[in-house]
């Protein structure tokens, strides 16, 4: 081999490094941390489940401030990160502006809807899991009385609240559904201390389960809930282990399964409008060795029937935001 021969082969070896490395996905966390127990750290076991599965590497970034969703995704489009995955419908606004300015990266954003030839938008069909939960939470209720608490009050948590108050209403028509959300900013998905609050004045009022759809907030609910000895509902991520035997169940919504299939598809991803639900496994409940005691044979006989009828389309929940209505709360 000439000393060109070997000037050349390691010059490709070093293309091809580069390219490796230019293709390295990215993945953006919404405000509340990677590890908030829920929503980001769901979206976090996502990513870290492809890069054991395939010994690769990926960038992350944890935002501080709204100001940073447009400088995350240009930073990263700019370095040659390729997917690049954002979790939370606030992504919207900014990939809007960058997406057509890198027409060769792809995007993914969960939760939100971007109409871009490069964008794989992941929604989810929370309704029909927190209708799930909210049978089981009627069915475990001894007073008839069960809370939600929401994070920010946007459309996508009265889905989770509408879903869940079906459900609650379908085992018992006679239930009280109370439900709060946290605040109105941002900040209403990182607030364990009003979370806390809230679950009190529930508590007070007569419920004896509270289901929390609210990011690190939630944190605080369970917490609280363990403490006053009611039961409680985690969301996003399985939550049952935080406060074992007190955690009726989780409702399960797969963000990990949208970064991690994201991240497995690449930048030749296929993109469009992306629906997770029953029937593809994109949301359902959890049962494990932490709330096995709590979780009837009854019980899961009746929310696994349920799960199928939604799953084949005999069975419908209403969306909330379809129309920006509940037949069984009043927001």
């Amino acid at each position: 081999m000439t000393m060109m021969q070997k000037f050349l082969g390691a010059t490709a070896a070093m293309a091809l490094s580069a390219g490796a490395a230019l293709a390295e996905p990215a993945l953006i966390f919404d405000l509340g941390g990677k590890f908030d127990k829920s929503f980001n750290e769901a979206a976090f076991n996502g990513a870290q489940r492809w890069a054991e599965e395939t010994g690769n590497s990926f960038r992350e970034i944890e935002l501080q401030s709204e100001a940073q969703r447009e400088q995350a995704l240009r930073r990263f489009a700019e370095s040659g990160a390729n997917p690049i995955v954002m979790a939370g419908f606030a992504f919207a606004d900014a990939l809007g502006q960058v997406a057509a300015d890198y027409p060769d990266t792809a995007f993914t954003i969960i939760d939100m809807v971007v109409d871009a030839p490069n964008v794989r938008s992941v929604v989810f069909n929370e309704h029909e899991g927190s209708y799930l939960v909210g049978m089981m939470a009627a069915k475990a209720s001894e007073s008839g009385t069960v809370g939600f608490i929401g994070g920010m009050d946007i459309p996508l948590i009265r889905k989770f609240a509408c879903g869940y108050a079906q459900g609650v209403v379908a085992v018992n028509p006679d239930a009280t559904v109370i439900a709060n959300m946290t605040g109105t900013t941002p900040a209403a998905w990182n607030d364990p201390v009003k979370g806390s609050e809230l679950t009190k004045a529930q508590i007070s009022q007569g419920a004896d389960v509270v289901y929390a759809a609210a990011g690190g907030t939630g944190v605080g609910v369970l917490q609280t809930a363990a403490d006053e000895d009611i039961l409680s509902i985690g969301v996003d991520s399985n939550q049952n282990y935080l406060h074992s035997g007190k955690v009726l169940t989780s409702m399960m919504k797969r963000v990990d399964n949208a970064v991690y299939q994201a991240f497995t598809d690449g930048p030749d991803m296929e993109t469009g409008f992306n629906v997770m639900g029953l029937a593809n496994g994109g949301v359902g409940y959890a049962l494990d060795e932490h709330n096995e005691g709590l979780v009837s044979a009854e019980m899961k006989t009746a929310v696994d029937e349920a799960s199928a009828a939604i799953a084949a389309g005999e069975l419908t929940v209403h969306d909330y935001m379809s129309d920006d209505s509940c037949p069984a709360l009043s927001f």
